[in-house]
């Protein structure tokens, strides 16, 4: 931290100065309780909760970190460390606990270090960019060595000091998770409204309003499906062992991951000619509707539009609407309405599978062409409009997600702090001052090596 300003009164030092960083074992009785933390309970963000369990001593004190109350966790291996995974740990069972050994533990040196400026450090940006620029280890299990930790450099305000500083940022982080925590919802919210406003399009509700302006009846609306409204079909594999299938093709060829998003303009993999001419490979053309009748997590069910020619595997079915009898952009409207239903409608085993056939039954109410129309419009504006708020959240969220690391690096600035300590010079100064504290660290330091020195005498004497 030399290369910014700092306030007069503090004193620049290194975390080894102030802290012990990890320090030696504890004792306790092998059936005392205490809490396991291991590296999955540590929180990221600056205000999360530490949670631990709860284990007999003797069950955690070997092959693990051991801490205690008021001690400062924080993960040194990659990618936990540039997550932010640390805290300070508290209410641990007697006082103690133990957990992974990817942990480094820093114990302020002595009680008039505040273990939450401690804290403060290891979760600013400096730390965190510059630990993880300075890893070593293997790519992929890296580790932040124990001597970038020791001689990090601290700007040291005086103990008084400290405690306010750890109260703004309490406060002030607070209120920062608290405004993620309400942005983070928004999308949720925003997928509902989408879904709500589908299922009104399709079931007519978007246009009762419409209908009534132009004497028609809900009752004009025609029970049909899929299949008599569009051509189905769905594309092959050609085997991966035949290099000519594959190597050097300009055609492409999707699966049902090309169904995530609304419209697909580009394929991540293509087939020759020859492929298309022995595998007998359908090409579709733009505006085909892709339906995903299989695949992992969210993917069986999706649709998306076709913009560009391609071919496709067997998890995919094409749906080439037929336009003189439904309106496409109606139709894809209903596929993305009935998402959940497409879902439940596939069978078999750990993955379950649409067919054809199914896809083929899915079930279309239809109204006039146009009120079809009037539907996609309406459906578009609302889709614009939330499209916006979900533009603006994100805005929002990453000037948010800013906000933490300008609040923890306005604090080591001196900057929360500067009318405080006009306010307040005697509790900065002489034997309050930071430099005092330094000199009282490394004083009680000597005295407790001295104690051992004399008791390591009169042990061998």
């Amino acid at each position: 931290m030399s290369e910014v300003n700092f306030p007069k009164e503090w004193v620049l030092t290194k975390i080894i100065d102030i802290a012990d960083v990890n320090p030696k074992k504890l004792d306790a009785e092998l059936e005392t309780l205490s809490g396991f933390i291991p590296m999955s309970h540590a929180p990221t963000n600056f205000n999360g909760i530490l949670c631990f369990d709860e284990k007999p001593w003797g069950e955690i004190k070997k092959s693990y970190t051991n801490f205690k109350d008021d001690d400062v966790i924080v993960a040194k291996v990659t990618p936990c460390f540039e997550n932010g995974k640390a805290a300070i740990v508290r209410g641990l069972p007697n006082g103690i606990g133990a957990g992974s050994s990817e942990f480094y533990v820093l114990r302020p040196a002595i009680k008039e270090v505040s273990t939450r400026f401690l804290f403060s450090i290891v979760k600013s940006h400096k730390f965190l960019q510059e630990g993880a620029a300075n890893m070593t280890g293997a790519v992929g299990l890296r580790r932040v060595p124990r001597a970038f930790v020791e001689a990090f450099p601290v700007a040291l305000p005086p103990l008084a000091e400290q405690k306010i500083i750890a109260d703004k940022l309490d406060t002030l982080l607070a209120q920062v998770e608290t405004t993620k925590a309400r942005l983070d919802r928004i999308p949720q919210i925003l997928k509902t409204f989408r879904q709500s406003a589908l299922a009104a399009a399709v079931s007519g509700k978007l246009t009762e309003e419409w209908r009534g302006k132009n004497d028609v009846s809900i009752e004009s609306w025609v029970s049909t499906n899929i299949g008599s409204l569009a051509l189905v079909a769905t594309g092959k594999t050609p085997k991966r062992t035949k290099t000519e299938y594959w190597e050097g093709g300009d055609i492409p060829w999707l699966t049902s991951a090309a169904t995530g998003a609304a419209l697909t303009f580009e394929a991540e993999q293509f087939v020759t000619k020859l492929a298309v001419k022995e595998c007998t490979l359908k090409l579709f053309p733009i505006g085909t509707l892709l339906l995903a009748m299989y695949g992992e997590g969210k993917t069986r069910g999706q649709v998306t539009e076709l913009q560009l020619e391609a071919t496709c595997n067997q998890a995919c079915a094409a749906i080439l609407v037929d336009e003189i009898k439904v309106s496409k952009e109606f139709l894809k409207l209903r596929l993305q309405e009935n998402y959940e239903e497409t879902r439940k409608a596939a069978v078999g085993g750990a993955q379950p599978n649409l067919n054809l056939n199914k896809v083929r039954e899915i079930t279309v109410d239809l109204p006039s062409e146009t009120e079809q129309i009037q539907i996609v419009r309406r459906v578009e504006e609302l889709f614009a409009f939330a499209d916006n708020i979900e533009q603006k959240t994100n805005a929002a969220l990453e000037r948010v997600n800013n906000l933490t690391q300008s609040i923890l690096a306005k604090a080591f600035r001196g900057e929360l702090t500067a009318q405080w300590r006009e306010n307040n010079p005697e509790l900065i100064s002489g034997d309050y001052s930071a430099e005092a504290l330094l000199a009282k660290i490394k004083a009680e330091r000597e005295a407790k090596i001295l104690k051992r020195k004399v008791k390591t005498k009169k042990a061998k004497g």
